[in-house]
């Protein structure tokens, strides 16, 4: 299959057609090179926020409420999409208001047949739990669609091999992310390249990039777009599937072959995933030496 992984910058729109526009023709260009899975980055729908206005825009609380007020729409729009154009989209993660007093971090996922669900992300960052007061949602899930199993670690959960762990039945885990420095964005690409290391699959990051002055919240980023498989059988010696130039927007695209993950899986080089139990009870066992 072809994956779009997207650089992707933040606009202020004046009108909901300029959203829609905008929308519409990232995923055209994607369609129109093959692509069969889509994956947008975290907090891309924080640009929904200026359809209320600059004000609403700038203050992180009402940027919250008003984000989350516009997600019906906007995943009207990317469903509709999916469908008109054949594809598999992850969209932009937005903060949503479900129920709770503080809102969870939740990206939706949309296939072509119709079908749509949400991933929300689980672990928050510093300025998320401290500033924003973004707290973690449901749970993990496993997308079992036609193109094969696909999970979803947004951003700083990517961080964490134990989520990785449960989600081990996937062969592509997509990292939608959004970090302001460069070493957040290694942060990030590490634990995606780790991810796809020891559960020997496919690893999709996408990232915000450029300036946001608009916004308290997501005014500077840096990123791009990659694509990270195990260095082993079947794939680039370097981990690297694809890679984009850093900080300048578009889509990178990549090909995956899921029989190749299903066969480094079985006859790897090495079989981190298959071994990956053999840690306990080594992991709980340590031994303390003095050397002074």
């Amino acid at each position: 299959m072809k994956i779009a992984t997207a650089a992707y910058p933040l606009d202020f729109f004046d009108s909901w057609a300029g959203y829609e526009d905008k929308v519409f023709r990232w995923v055209d260009e994607a369609a129109s090179h093959g692509a069969e899975l889509l994956v947008f980055p975290e907090y891309a729908a924080m640009e929904l926020a200026t359809l209320d206005g600059a004000e609403v825009a700038a203050d992180l609380e009402k940027s919250l409420h008003a984000v989350s007020d516009r997600m019906a729409d906007a995943n009207a729009l990317h469903a509709h999409l999916a469908r008109e154009f054949g594809v598999h989209i992850l969209g932009g993660s937005a903060p949503v208001f479900d129920g709770g007093a503080r809102p969870v971090n939740r990206a939706h996922f949309f296939a072509p047949n119709g079908k749509a669900d949400h991933q929300d992300k689980q672990i928050m960052t510093r300025f998320e739990r401290e500033t924003w007061g973004v707290v973690g949602g449901g749970p993990l899930k496993v997308f079992d669609t036609a193109l094969g199993k696909i999970g979803v670690l947004i951003c700083y959960d990517s961080e964490y091999p134990l989520l990785g762990r449960a989600i081990s039945e996937c062969d592509l885990i997509l990292v939608p992310s959004c970090t302001e420095a460069l070493s957040g964005y290694w942060r990030v690409r590490i634990g995606a390249m780790a991810r796809a290391l020891e559960q020997q699959c496919v690893t999709v990051m996408a990232s915000l990039v450029g300036t946001a002055d608009w916004s308290e919240a997501v005014d500077v980023n840096t990123g791009m777009g990659g694509l990270f498989g195990p260095p082993d059988t079947g794939f680039p010696a370097t981990g690297v599937i694809a890679e984009g130039a850093l900080n300048e927007a578009g889509w990178t695209y990549g090909e995956v072959d899921v029989e190749a993950i299903a066969h480094v899986r079985a006859d790897g080089v090495v079989l981190n995933r298959t071994h990956w139990q053999e840690q306990s009870p080594r992991d709980g066992d340590v031994t303390y030496m003095s050397m002074q």
